[in-house]
């Protein structure tokens, strides 16, 4: 499958056929390309969730002023992002690459430390933000799998943040939403798959220099 093929085909759906639904192995798949997402130290400081519970998802639906693809798209995942970095995050972390690499915990304190003085001095604003950009990497690898899988997908931020961290209880768990998407097959229906890509021209996008 061609990869630019693909991007030009992929678009921000609509209308979703309720009655597609993305195969159990598809979905696994896009789920793992997220999980390879690359992010900053790889700590990996965000939290995927898949919106299954019906009840959840109308609740949600309402909080993102009617959308239908909230409720109609075969999947819907909400990245979330933590709100602080704290200590005991890192020291899992690199318990986790002590155990995968091999390595010695004591080896990797240093590395620890950077990333705990880093977190402190940037303060906890500019952490949740620091935080939210990972979370955006991975929607992107996400998309792009989906892509070069013929699956459909709509990235959403048009939702009330407030009401989605309430209804999904996200503070309890020290985390914040940043952005949903919506995954399954395109409706026959939706009038936006026949509209031409409109993109800026590469010499405007791009400056070599």
């Amino acid at each position: 499958m061609n990869l630019l093929e693909q991007l030009n085909w992929r678009y921000a759906v609509k209308a979703f056929d309720a009655e597609k639904k993305v195969s159990a192995l598809d979905f696994e798949t896009l789920l793992e390309s997220i999980r390879l997402a690359p992010t900053s130290y790889g700590l990996q400081a965000f939290k995927v969730i898949v919106v299954e519970n019906t009840e959840l998802r109308k609740q949600l639906r309402a909080a993102a002023w009617n959308q239908s693809q909230v409720e109609e798209a075969s999947h819907f995942l909400v990245f979330c992002s933590n709100l602080q970095v704290e200590d005991a995050q890192v020291d899992e972390y690199m318990a986790l690459i002590g155990e995968t690499r091999g390595v010695g915990v004591d080896k990797l304190k240093g590395f620890g430390d950077v990333i705990k003085q880093s977190a402190a001095a940037m303060g906890q604003e500019k952490v949740a933000a620091w935080c939210s950009k990972q979370s955006y990497i991975a929607l992107g690898f996400a998309m792009q799998t989906a892509a070069l899988l013929g699956i459909d997908t709509c990235p959403m931020e048009g939702f009330q943040a407030e009401k989605y961290n309430e209804i999904l209880q996200l503070a309890d768990q020290g985390l914040k939403v940043d952005v949903c998407l919506a995954v399954g097959y395109r409706s026959t229906e939706d009038k936006l798959q026949h509209a031409a890509k409109v993109r800026k021209p590469m010499a405007q996008l791009v400056e070599h220099r």
